[in-house]
């Protein structure tokens, strides 16, 4: 199954889940109660921007979150990259999706009819990703002439498929612009916790991660947001004492 096919999957899974919780609801009809819950949706404004002015570039990450209590969301970040990086010795290119999954806390109380966030979060994330060779510079013990870079050689081509885990903490703010719209920043601390390394060559770049170094597992990113905020009701339904 590639790439593609699996995202599709891992995504269909998501929404059939909230599908199905939303419809829950419908099985007793005796006494009902509503509850309300928030659904935000948008996307990271920063990928689709970098993309067209980074030829060496191509990203697009969506984002969602899902109000469960009066502080606490449930939050993904679903995302696909392609990014060519020039190293001294040699030019590669990193292609793949990853998902991230995880909870975060407003910390901030709002005024009333204020709906704005100050939060601390954490994530687990998970990518699939291949990493291609594009050329690379040969080892020579003369230096009568310029050391020769190769698009041929038998380290060229692209690696078998990956996939790294990594955990995330992080710090970020949502300010809401008018009803349905957020506008967001967030920061993020990364911990490499499974890094497997292609034949021959290294796991340099992993899509959603960033940079990766043999002495640093480290990393950090940032998302800049705009999401859509869908309010929806749950009815949760009480049994009479009397049954």
């Amino acid at each position: 199954m590639n790439n593609k096919h699996t995202w599709l999957f891992i995504i269909s899974i998501l929404f059939l889940s909230w599908f199905t919780v939303a419809q829950e609801s419908n099985v007793l009809e005796i006494k009902k109660e509503p509850k309300t819950y928030a659904l935000r949706a948008g996307i990271d404004l920063y990928k689709p921007i970098r993309s067209q002015f980074d030829s060496n570039f191509q990203g697009l990450e969506v984002v969602a979150d899902l109000k469960i209590k009066e502080n606490i969301y449930i939050a993904t970040e679903i995302g696909n990259e392609k990014a060519t990086i020039q190293a001294e010795e040699l030019n590669f290119t990193a292609t793949g999706s990853y998902i991230k999954l995880g909870v975060d806390y407003n910390m901030y109380k709002n005024w009333a009819g204020m709906n704005n966030d100050v939060y601390l979060g954490i994530r687990y994330a998970r990518s699939i990703h291949t990493q291609t060779l594009n050329d690379y510079l040969v080892y020579i013990t003369h230096h009568y002439w310029d050391t020769p870079r190769t698009t041929s050689g038998f380290a060229n081509g692209e690696k078998e498929t990956l996939s790294s885990g990594w955990m995330e903490i992080v710090f970020g703010t949502k300010v809401q612009l008018n009803s349905k719209f957020f506008l967001g920043i967030s920061l993020r601390m990364h911990r490499m916790i499974t890094n497997p390394q292609p034949t021959n060559f290294g796991n340099l770049h992993v899509p959603g991660f960033n940079k990766v170094t043999d002495e640093n597992n480290f990393g950090a990113s940032f998302n800049y947001t705009l999401t859509y905020s869908l309010p929806f009701r749950l009815k949760k339904s009480k049994v009479p004492e009397d049954l």
